[in-house]
């Protein structure tokens, strides 16, 4: 079985302007999973665990999308319940564009087996998994840059393999289909 989503990769810019400011989260009480840089990015669909042989069948659905290139900005980081928080992410915004192509992947991937969201498409950038909380978090959250890490033109989604390690998951791409 092989641990599949399809993506949306950050530009090295704004994977660069976030790890400048992971020593600022690193600073939190707690304990917290931070994301490495090099993995970031927006998660438009989780697959889960997926047959090999499945694989080929699911890069052709995805080549099929009509959806365009289209704009987004990655906000600055926030959590997500200031109360009793389990990430800290940065939102992502744009004019409808990734809930448009979360939809279409929904469209594309269901009559392969794969069940439709339930919940409505948030886009964000997860920086770090809250595993223990403690409140100095909340501070080193707000001491983070307050003006948005960048925008950038989404061009590609990609199909990813997932592994799980001790020491995090390792990504690695499938296949990437051109909007």
């Amino acid at each position: 079985m092989v641990r599949t989503f399809v993506a949306i990769d950050l530009p090295e810019e704004i994977r660069e302007r976030i790890r400048e400011s992971r020593t600022i989260l690193a600073g939190a009480g707690g304990r917290l999973a931070i994301v490495d840089p090099a993995s970031l990015h927006i998660t438009v669909k989780f697959l889960g665990e997926v047959e090999p042989g499945r694989i080929s069948a699911i890069i052709e659905a995805l080549r099929a999308t009509s959806s365009e290139a289209f704009e987004v900005t990655v906000g600055r980081a926030a959590l997500n319940r200031p109360r009793s928080p389990r990430v800290v992410w940065c939102n992502v915004t744009d004019t409808g564009e990734s809930a448009a192509l979360a939809r279409e992947v929904d469209d594309l991937l269901e009559p392969l087996g794969f069940p439709r969201e339930r919940r409505p498409f948030r886009p964000h950038v997860t920086l770090a998994r809250v595993k223990e909380f403690h409140p100095s978090l909340i501070q080193q959250v707000q001491r983070m840059p307050s003006e948005p890490f960048g925008r950038f033109r989404v061009e590609t989604i990609k199909l990813k393999k997932s592994t799980l390690t001790p020491h995090g998951p390792i990504y690695e791409d499938l296949a990437e289909v051109a909007l």
